[in-house]
């Protein structure tokens, strides 16, 4: 059950980041004033020693200068005061410019991944779960609003102050402070090495988070079957290794960033204090003041807590970096099926769609060694009701895949351009039409329900936004789910829990048909659609289902798919499946009259 992950060479952070820019871009404006906010914070932090330096040189005339110092340090502090202002206000103003723009981009970022991600065909779920997909978009992206809302602004911030103040230190000890940036150039280099091990580390910690998340996932959604199964003790363990394994991966991550962290704080500090010994000497040597000593002090104080912040800040980039990689991976996945460039218009005459596969072969990109259809034709006449039987993977449920093109034929070569058979709605071929197209002119029914966590007046809607509570109601008549909505504590406003928890099977069954009969297709997919109904639900919907047919006839191509053939002994033709291959078709009497496949699934439904 574990997944799969694209292994990714490592590179810089920086180019890892780059992946956010096309997010930033629409936010230049406001990047701008950030980053003129971010400067001016910055050179007022950077006013501070100077106007110290004067202030301690200043303080230490001789007495009869006192009354003129008194009013001069007055001025003086008056002048620190209003650089303090002014440093209060532009942070405050980067603060919540650089703190909107990581909420603005988190919210732009999840939105693309997750529609990028609906788009996706169902091969694309079938090797990337989707705890994972969750995990990516809640745990990666805040990572990114971290790095993008605070860690970036303060890496940028300090790096401004770092380089003023160095720039000051060469300026006034050039000597001694050239020596040591030569130094600090030295200890870069060993950094750098220690970061891009936090990076792959990161990276691989992000991983096991999301193998824990899809471990969750998967399993909340399956509780009654794993109560019933007394599997809680095992699946207990399974999470709690998953969270282990996370858990040492987090550990290795955060050792080797504490290490990177304390390496370039000490080499650093060393040097500074370094410089600062040298600059102590020449003030007890008379070649330096004490207000400079002073404004020496406070910037290599500066410059030491800028490297500080810095190694944090670099090591939450690198952290953001693995956690951009992974999000661009899911915006860089393409699927194999997509809506052509210049699709061709799907002519409907309102007299139901006409479906035609010619010679069409399909396996699974999961199981290629399988084919799931083989040299497969069926003609539907517009109007026409027909029913797939046949043992379970026969290729029916496939038939309804390849209809909305969840999947495409097979190619020719297995990778061109040239399909092996096509599949035509009213004369065209289904790649010629826009999915959008496509698909709203085909309604479903799954064998398994899918119900919203809303109301039943909004789980039933799903088949047509637009229509008003009177039309829902007609639906679900028509499907004989109005009596028991009406019987909610809420009537049609009652929400019906996760995945219709609050629901029978059959009742969830019930509005899943209403919601396909609101959409009013021209082509109608049942798969089982009476599979979780008891005897007399089965009896009404069967019904319900017979009299919509018979109200849109001529108006709806029908295909259902049955096991239990009872239901479908009145379908204009039926056709039977074996290993993807079509073995009979014919009516009800006709099959039986066969003596073949058909006539023995009867036998054995019918008697018992």
């Amino acid at each position: 059950m574990a997944s799969s992950h694209p292994s990714a060479a490592p590179t810089a952070p920086a180019r890892s980041l780059s992946g956010l820019l096309p997010f930033l871009h629409p936010y230049r404006g406001r990047i701008a004033a950030a980053l003129l906010f971010l400067i001016l914070a910055a050179l007022a932090t950077l006013a501070f020693p100077l106007a110290l330096r004067t202030l301690i040189d200043a303080g230490m005339g001789t007495s009869a200068e006192r009354n003129a110092q008194a009013l001069a340090l007055r001025g003086r502090f008056s002048t620190l005061f209003g650089v303090a202002v002014a440093l209060g206000i532009f942070s405050a103003a980067r603060f919540y410019m650089v703190s909107w723009l990581g909420e603005r981009i988190t919210a732009d970022l999840r939105n693309a991944v997750y529609t990028h991600v609906l788009r996706q065909s169902p091969q694309f779920f079938e090797t990337t779960q989707s705890g994972e997909v969750l995990s990516r978009l809640t745990t990666d992206t805040t990572l990114v609003q971290t790095v993008v809302g605070s860690s970036l602004s303060m890496g940028l911030r300090n790096a401004v102050i770092g380089l003023g103040a160095l720039v000051m230190l060469v300026w006034t000890n050039p000597y001694t402070m050239g020596v040591v940036l030569l130094m600090m150039v030295v200890v870069v280099l060993p950094g750098m090495w220690i970061g891009r091990r936090v990076r792959r580390l990161s990276r691989t910690s992000q991983d096991c988070i999301a193998d824990s998340s899809a471990i969750a996932a998967e399993i909340l959604n399956a509780v009654p079957v794993v109560q019933s199964y007394t599997a809680e003790p095992q699946e207990a363990a399974r999470f709690a290794r998953a969270t282990e394994s996370a858990f040492a991966a987090a550990v290795r991550r955060t050792s080797a960033r504490a290490l990177l962290v304390a390496f370039i704080i000490i080499a650093n500090a060393g040097l500074l204090l370094w410089g600062l010994y040298r600059g102590t000497e020449a003030v007890l040597a008379g070649q330096m003041s004490a207000g400079h000593l002073g404004q020496t002090v406070v910037y290599v104080a500066l410059l030491a807590g800028a490297v500080a912040v810095l190694g944090e800040v670099y090591g939450d980039l690198l952290r953001a970096a693995g956690a951009t990689e992974r999000l661009m991976e899911l915006l860089a996945s393409e699927s194999p099926v997509s809506s052509p460039a210049h699709p061709t218009a799907l002519p409907v005459t309102g007299h139901g769609l006409a479906v035609a596969f010619e010679q069409v072969n399909f396996h699974y990109p999961s199981r290629p060694g399988v084919a799931a259809l083989q040299d497969f034709s069926l003609t539907l006449s517009p109007g026409e009701t027909v029913a797939l039987v046949g043992a379970s993977g026969a290729g029916k449920t496939t038939v309804f895949q390849l209809l909305q093109r969840f999947y495409d034929v097979d190619n020719a070569d297995g990778a061109g351009s040239a399909p092996q058979g096509r599949i035509y709605l009213n004369g065209i071929d289904l790649r010629a039409l826009a999915l959008q197209t496509l698909r709203s002119h085909i309604g479903t029914v799954p064998q398994d329900a899918v119900i919203f966590s809303a109301s039943a007046l909004d789980n039933i809607r799903y088949g047509n936004p637009q229509a008003s509570d009177a039309e829902v109601k007609v639906a679900a008549q028509a499907a004989f789910a109005h009596d028991f909505l009406q019987a909610l504590p809420e009537g049609y406003a009652t929400f019906l829990g996760e995945r219709g928890v609050r629901l029978s099977g059959g009742q969830r069954q019930r509005i899943a048909i209403a919601r396909a009969l609101l959409k009013n297709p021209a082509l109608l997919l049942l798969d089982e659609a009476t599979s979780a109904l008891d005897a007399e639900s089965e009896r009404m919907v069967q019904a319900a289902l017979d009299s919509a047919l018979q109200r849109s006839t001529g108006q709806r191509t029908t295909l259902v798919i049955a096991h239990r053939l009872a239901t479908v002994k009145n379908a204009d033709r039926i056709v039977v499946l074996e290993h993807g291959r079509i073995v009979e078709q014919g009516r009800h009497e006709e099959l039986l009259a066969l003596n073949g496949v058909y006539a023995q699934l009867a036998a054995l439904q019918f008697s018992a």
